[in-house]
């Protein structure tokens, strides 16, 4: 049996991933910021007559992270595995999302998940052993889209340290997996920031348009996210799982469609194609009117 602490856990991949844990009898320690938001997992877990506890932790508060942290050491000594999945997603224009939204994709996405990582990471490597999965996304491994910009930068961000991770933690029993999931039924969208559009606004038009395909695309080919908690468990049991592992149907489709593109300036019309098929005609603009 292993300590699992899963972040971000009120709904979504992080309730499911809590579950698939505890039904392997691991210890389960299910976060979240805000723990008056367990009900659907207390519900789901008594239905299965599972073992979860919630633990208030807000990852990108570092008082809280170590606080929550330092309660399950003190009980057991060290996490055994990590799985940083508390996440959030943001869509607007680079030129004018405001910077503290921007900020706050990261301080969730990128620095809550090394927030979490750097407190455990002590304990573990005094035990000689432990895995961190980290939850990041298909749109942190492809070519992004537009106004996906911040959101998909903070989770190429999120790949790119995990790979310096890994190299640095081996030598210590340490494992580091990089899960990329395509698209899953979670509530991720529906909570996701969207840059505020005024009168006169030049990209309002276009990202509503893109917003439209997104929302639309989504829905026709949304995954079971108990798939993704499976390849967390999976991740984290077999030692052969390479760091960058990606989740779905959607997801390898995808990345062979951009691999079979060659270069970014030859996918990007197909793409805008494929959009206009979904949503209808892209907005005119200066450089296409």
């Amino acid at each position: 049996m292993a300590v699992v602490l899963v972040t971000g856990c009120s709904s979504g991949f992080g309730l499911e991933i809590a579950l698939a844990f505890a039904r392997e009898g691991d210890t389960v320690y299910a976060s979240m910021r805000n723990p008056a938001k367990a009900g659907r997992l207390h519900e789901r877990a008594a239905a299965e007559d599972l073992g979860v506890e919630v633990l208030a932790l807000d990852v990108t508060d570092e008082t809280s992270v170590r606080e929550a942290v330092a309660q399950v050491e003190q009980r057991h000594g060290a996490v055994d595995v990590l799985v940083n999945n508390a996440g959030i997603t943001y869509a607007g224009a680079v030129e004018l999302t405001p910077e503290d939204h921007a900020r706050q994709v990261f301080e969730t996405n990128f620095w809550g998940a090394l927030r979490t990582t750097r407190a455990a990471l002590p304990a573990m490597r005094a035990a000689g052993r432990g895995t961190i999965v980290n939850i990041s996304s298909l749109a942190g491994r492809i070519w992004s889209v537009p106004y996906g910009g911040f959101y998909a930068a903070s989770k190429f961000a999120l790949g790119s340290l995990s790979e310096a991770l890994a190299a640095e933690v081996a030598p210590y029993g340490i494992r580091v997996v990089c899960l990329e999931p395509g698209n899953f039924a979670t509530d991720v969208r529906a909570n996701a920031y969207v840059r505020e559009t005024t009168d006169g606004d030049p990209y309002a038009a276009d990202e509503a348009w893109m917003q439209e395909f997104l929302s639309r695309a989504s829905g026709e080919s949304a995954g079971d996210p108990a798939e993704l908690a499976r390849a967390a468990v999976a991740a984290a049991r077999d030692e052969s799982t390479e760091l960058h592992t990606l989740v779905g149907e959607e997801a390898h489709m995808m990345t062979s469609m951009i691999a079979a593109s060659g270069t970014f300036e030859k996918w990007l019309p197909g793409f805008i194609a494929f959009a206009e098929s979904v949503a209808g005609p892209r907005p005119a603009g200066p450089e296409h009117s």
